[in-house]
């Protein structure tokens, strides 16, 4: 993103009286409410998405929609998932106790989802610089810290990122890349969409003894596509 607050640049936020403290109550409930009533029922994920504010991650002008099920624009002509797509990716995940490497790391919603499920560590690469470097600032200023956040071609980590018992893509995949896919420990798995005649639908990939397996359940997932390569610009 651009600096600047009309961007959703992080920034000192003012104290809630007692009455917008409960009224932000009142949503946060609705929020996971609705969620379940999409189908999301995975506990733990819906506890994450009732503790990490969307709308600290979300675009100024966007942020009185952050608690709804809405994809929401960003910068670099980039997309906010929707709350629901992105619970039924990481329910998927379980990336409880994992190393995980995230592919897309966006507005950082999705990372700090991943480090309040209990991530041992989360990697997230970026290909838009502006991007990386304004996720990596939001993420500092409410406490989730401890995820390395880089400038880097989703498709082809770095050597140096090593291997990974759980990878988040956030977008569709045309195929599978090899390059992500060798990053997968031994019983590790990924979790994204890939495109079907149908449209994209959740895929997981799960790294077995003999090889990686795919299954394409029949769930749609409504995310853009995942671009390889890094910005020339942005």
């Amino acid at each position: 993103m651009s600096a600047g607050p009309s961007d959703g640049e992080p920034g000192t936020e003012s104290v809630r009286e007692p009455g917008e403290a409960s009224a932000g109550a009142v949503e946060t409930a609705a929020f996971v409410l609705g969620l379940r009533a999409r189908g999301v029922r995975d506990a733990a994920v819906l506890g994450a998405m009732e503790r990490v504010p969307r709308e600290a991650f979300a675009p100024l002008a966007f942020r009185d929609l952050a608690r709804r099920d809405l994809a929401l624009p960003l910068p670099c002509g980039q997309t906010m998932t929707a709350p629901s797509v992105i619970a039924t990716m990481l329910a998927a995940l379980t990336p409880q106790g994992a190393r995980v490497l995230e592919i897309g790391t966006g507005s950082g919603y999705a990372t700090a989802l991943l480090l309040r499920l209990g991530a041992a560590e989360v990697v997230s690469l970026e290909r838009y610089a502006t991007l990386a470097r304004n996720a990596r600032s939001r993420l500092d200023a409410l406490g989730f810290d401890a995820a390395m956040v880089a400038l880097a071609d989703g498709y082809a980590p770095p050597d140096e990122a090593g291997g990974f018992d759980r990878i988040l893509v956030n977008g569709t995949l045309r195929d599978l890349p090899e390059g992500l896919l060798a990053r997968l420990n031994p019983g590790g798995r990924l979790v994204g969409a890939l495109t079907t005649p149908a449209g994209p639908r959740l895929v997981a990939i799960a790294q077995e003894a003999d090889g990686p397996w795919r299954q394409v359940r029949e769930t749609p997932l409504r995310i853009g596509p995942l671009t390889p390569g890094l910005a020339a610009a942005l």
